[in-house]
């Protein structure tokens, strides 16, 4: 199946776009985690979202999640890997599957993920961001573990029962991972090393430690590996009133796109990034 459009995200403006391409009668798959944003559900009050009057984020996240219940709505929760242009559109690469769409949506949030020094020149020569596409390459081999969320200690559990060895970087606090054959360090990583593939993994302490492989379980991929040549502005994706980027049939909504970092201004613009998309597929 062909999308109408594919929604990489799943804060407030990730919501309001679903709804709306709903609403207009649009094919669509939705990437995120069924939790929404964090950043919402911690939220200890709201006081500007129109229509709740002191409510707290958690209430604002169950009332987004009654509603996409009510619209029969779901959130496809894989993590976006790759994305590649096709001639009429996008495939999307998630996890271990493969999706096509004619146009994008991003709604990632503020917090773009920056990439490691040598993360996006090793890709796919010793890095991965994917334990069950590539893991079954490195059995028996030594390999680095970047986990970015609790979300993605059972990837880290799959690859530990394939390597032969490995280190585990925990990007938060308590991690929960009861791992075999892997060293857990209190160290983060600094770079990643290699030049024709990936040989090792130096850490913040300036430790060179040798590995064969390096995969990040992180709940985002940075944009600039997901969309060369995305143009941004201090930092934030660069849109115009219509939401769209620079690149044709790519579109992006809320904290993503640059301040106030405010949920009825992410709500707005997932509103006029559906339907940017469904004018973009009109003239189409």
């Amino acid at each position: 199946m062909v999308y109408d459009t594919a929604i990489i995200g799943a804060g407030p403006a990730g919501v309001s776009a679903a709804l709306n391409l709903k609403i207009l009668g649009k094919s669509f798959i939705w990437f995120g985690s069924r939790e929404l944003s964090a950043k919402v559900g911690k939220a200890e009050l709201v006081r500007n979202y129109p229509g709740l009057p002191n409510g707290t984020g958690a209430q604002l996240r169950e009332a987004y999640l009654r509603h996409l219940d009510a619209m029969g709505i779901q959130i496809t929760e894989q993590m976006v890997n790759s994305v590649s242009r096709m001639r009429r559109g996008f495939a999307v690469m998630a996890d271990n599957d493969f999706y096509e769409a004619k146009t994008l949506i991003l709604t990632t949030g503020a917090a773009n993920t920056k990439t490691l020094p040598g993360e996006s020149e090793l890709l796919g020569r010793g890095v991965s961001y994917c334990a069950t596409c590539d893991g079954e390459l490195y059995r028996g081999r030594r390999i680095a573990i970047v986990l970015g969320s609790r979300r993605f200690e059972h990837e880290a559990d799959y690859l530990s029962g394939l390597s032969g060895s490995a280190v585990l970087f925990a990007g938060y606090k308590d991690c929960g991972a009861d791992l075999t054959n892997v060293t857990m360090l209190g160290v983060t990583p600094a770079a990643i090393l290699g030049e024709e593939r990936v040989t090792g993994v130096r850490t913040a302490s300036g430790d060179m430690i040798p590995v064969d492989g390096v995969f990040i379980l992180r709940e985002s991929v940075a944009l600039s590996t997901l969309f060369p040549g995305l143009e941004t502005e201090n930092g934030h994706i660069a849109v115009d009133r219509a939401m769209a980027t620079n690149l044709p049939g790519v579109f992006a909504a809320g904290d993503c796109t640059g301040r106030p970092y405010q949920y009825a201004k992410a709500v707005g613009e997932g509103n006029v990034a559906a339907h940017s998309v469904v004018e973009y597929l009109a003239d189409k």
